[in-house]
Order: C-alpha cells, then sequence, then structure tokens
C-alpha cells in the first residue's frame, strides 16, 4: 500500500504522537484530550477516539508511562481489532463459465465513473474480458466519461443514449457479458440519494432485469465513497445500505486529503468490507485494501 497515498492522513494521524508523548515523563489529561482531538480531527469517528484514548489512559495508569514506540504498538493492536470483523469476508472472485456482475453505486462527485473505468483497466491487465454498461443515463458526461475509459481498457461499451432506461442498459451489459462467455460486468449507476424512493425502485428493477439473465446478478454491489468528505462519506454508506444491498466499498482520493482516518469509522460502523482505496490519480493507483498493510504505513 502506498505511503505516498497516506501521507496526509498519516501526518493528521500519528506524525503528532511525538509531539504529544515524546519528551514527557507523564501522560497527563491534556495529553490524552489532544490526542482524542487529533483522532477527532482525522475523522477516526467519536467512537474509535475515545475508545483509543480509554485504551491508552489504561496502559498509562498501569505502567505510568507510554513511549512512541509503545503507544504506536497499543494502537496499532486496538485497530487491527477492528478490522477484525472484515476477516472472515471472502476475497472478489470471478468465475469461469459465467461473468461475475458488479452494480456500482455512490452519489454524484465522488469520483464513481472514474473508478469503474480503472476497474476496467484493472481487471483487464489481469486477463479478464470486461463489458462496461453506462446506466448513468442522466448525465451527458458519465457516459461519454466511460466510453473513453472502455476505449482505453479494451473493454465492451453499452450504451443507450441519455434520458433512456437504466435497466435496458444493465440487461443488454449482462448479456454482453454472456456473450463473452464470462469476465466482468461493470455497471455504472446514477447516484441520486437525495430521493431514496426513486432510487430504491431503480436499483431494484436493475438488480431484477440482470437476474433473467444471469442467475445471482448483480453478485457485487460496490459504493464508491469520496475520502475527503470524512464523516458524511460514513453517513453516505449508512444510507445507502438502506436502499440496496451492500457487498463492496471503495474510498477514493486518499491521497488529497488528511480525512483518512475515515477508514476506521467505517470499520466501526459497518460489515461491509473495504474492497478498494484511490491514492492517486493514475490508472494503477486504484489499490486493493489491506488491513494489515494499512495500519504498517500510517504507524510506520
Amino acid at each position: 500500500m502506498s505511503l505516498f497515498g497516506l501521507a496526509k492522513t498519516k501526518e493528521a494521524l500519528f506524525a503528532g504522537i511525538s509531539k504529544l508523548f515524546g519528551g514527557k515523563s507523564v501522560v497527563d489529561a491534556a495529553t490524552l484530550d489532544a490526542l482524542e482531538e487529533a483522532l477527532i480531527s482525522a475523522d477516526v469517528g467519536v467512537e474509535t477516539s475515545v475508545r483509543l484514548v480509554e485504551a491508552v489512559e489504561a496502559r498509562v495508569a498501569k505502567d505510568k508511562y507510554v513511549g512512541e514506540e509503545d503507544l504506536k504498538e497499543l494502537i496499532r493492536n486496538e485497530l487491527a481489532d477492528q478490522f477484525a470483523q472484515w476477516a472472515g469476508i471472502k476475497p472478489v472472485d470471478i468465475p469461469s463459465g459465467q461473468p461475475m456482475v458488479v452494480l456500482v453505486v455512490g452519489v454524484n462527485g465522488v469520483g464513481k465513473t472514474t473508478t469503474v473505468g480503472k476497474l476496467a483497466k484493472k481487471f483487464r491487465s489481469e486477463g479478464h474480458s470486461v463489458v462496461l454498461g453506462a446506466a448513468d443515463t442522466f448525465r451527458a458526461a458519465a457516459v461519454d466519461q466511460l466510453r473513453i475509459w472502455a476505449d482505453r481498457a479494451g473493454a465492451t461499451f453499452i450504451e443507450k443514449g441519455m434520458n433512456t432506461d437504466p435497466a435496458a442498459v444493465a440487461y443488454a451489459a449482462v448479456e454482453a457479458g454472456v456473450r463473452n462467455g464470462g469476465g466482468v460486468v461493470l455497471v455504472d449507476t446514477a447516484g441520486r440519494l437525495h430521493n431514496k424512493v426513486n432510487l430504491m425502485n431503480e436499483l431494484g428493477k436493475i438488480r431484477r432485469v440482470m437476474e433473467k439473465v444471469v442467475v445471482g446478478a448483480p453478485h457485487e454491489t460496490w459504493l464508491v465513497l469520496d475520502a475527503s468528505t470524512g464523516q458524511n462519506a460514513v453517513n453516505q454508506a449508512l444510507e445507502f445500505s438502506k436502499v440496496t444491498p451492500l457487498t463492496g466499498l471503495i474510498l477514493t482520493k486518499m491521497d488529497g486529503t488528511a480525512r483518512g482516518g475515515v477508514v476506521l469509522a467505517i470499520a466501526e460502523k459497518l460489515r461491509v468490507p473495504l474492497r478498494y482505496i484511490g491514492v492517486g490519480e493514475g490508472v494503477d493507483d486504484l489499490q486493493e485494501f489491506d488491513a494489515n498493510n494499512f495500519l504498517k504505513a500510517l504507524l510506520s
């Protein structure tokens, strides 16, 4: 996992630990308050911040003083426990003989369409055929952008123009995946969370027509979130989970924000696993999320 991509979050979360704890012979209430404030500012979440501070406080009460390295190890262990809820969730598995169908959801502006394009490039580089379905039919830019990504990735592109039925696009995309004999079908959808009833109806219809083509489709539903929005990303995840079943999250713009601690808040609130994080603008900067590497990058 890229240290460069997480540099701002690392600075916000833990680079200040040496300033708070270094050279002290006593860890007092003011130090603990400053630690809690730093954690909350990095959007770690109130529950996680309080739990971490309480763990440090208990350790200090027992051992009188906690050095910087001891503190990092304590925090690393506490956060590893937080990620343990994702340990039993299976990695993405692309079957042979039939397409893996992925429905991609998220509000406008989070980098959803770009993320779909990067996923297409990733899967193509791994030797899989890919179909991109432009089911965000209410934004001309989304359709045009996805067409460009399809050309870059060498993916089959399915669209039916503006203001058409998104479910018809999804149906045609899954059919194209079947004709390919397998691989991955990625369907980009519109994000209008402010009208949850319409969104629920639309996504429900898309899921039903996919199922008519391939049993069990969509096999994955991934929600794209913008890390720079901090706690708002957590709220979006909670709201989308009420609208449609989610099997994975993708967190974009990690490289440009000091609020990457939201990963920890998401782990606190949701069982839905974090599948990928975006740590740059490049096509290869969408990385599979690994909790151990994430903690090492932050606490090195």
